[in-house]
């Protein structure tokens, strides 16, 4: 499992200047924790993660020594800029059920059978204890056709009880929709050279 080093935060220095200096700002919150506590963590570590990790990954994240077992939360990412600004963690406690989100990847789109495929739902959101999380699903696609539709009923993670989904059941993850047809125009377009 990944492991970030951060730095508790000097509160009297602005975002903006920390930002400047290489830092990305962040915080670690959580129920055994006094508060939220404000972090600092180096640039580079921060594109790592951030390359590395999705929103609802678990990694561990030390701070003055002490290791915490935390899900990433949030990310702030200016797309404009191509700059991470800010970087969320939620220390997990053992047994406790947390909110979080598995990212849905679909996989061999090319071998999707005569028609186009749609992802309606890019992540599925759900609760668990910190060693029942899921960080992303794996979805093959191969010799799915027209008029197949994935429902997050279908999926595997939907089967285990020791997840609780919180995204409708009922939600289309994944759909194939015959291509549109070019035929009516075509048609429409000899009719006119026909008069012509």
């Amino acid at each position: 499992m990944n492991t970030l080093t951060v730095q508790k935060r000097d509160m009297a220095k602005k975002a903006k200047q920390l930002r400047r200096e290489g830092f990305v700002t962040g915080t670690l919150f959580g129920k055994e924790l006094n508060g939220s506590v404000p972090i600092v963590i180096e640039k580079k570590e921060a594109e790592r993660i951030h390359r590395e990790c999705f929103k609802g990954s678990q990694l561990f994240v030390e701070l003055e020594g002490k290791k915490y077992d935390v899900l990433l939360k949030e990310v702030d990412y200016d797309a404009m800029k191509r700059q991470l600004l800010e970087m969320d963690f939620q220390a997990l406690v053992k047994g406790e059920k947390v909110h979080s989100v598995a990212e849905i990847v679909l996989h061999n789109k090319e071998k999707v059978m005569g028609g186009i495929l749609e992802q309606m739902l890019e992540e599925l959101a759900y609760k668990a204890t910190p060693e029942n999380l899921v960080e992303r699903i794996d979805l093959d696609c191969t010799g799915w056709k027209v008029g197949d539709v994935i429902k997050v009923s279908d999926l595997e993670i939907a089967k285990n009880d020791k997840i609780e989904i919180t995204t409708h059941m009922d939600s289309v993850v994944a759909n194939v929709i015959a291509p549109k047809s070019n035929e009516p125009e075509a048609e429409a377009a000899e009719d006119t050279e026909a008069k012509a």
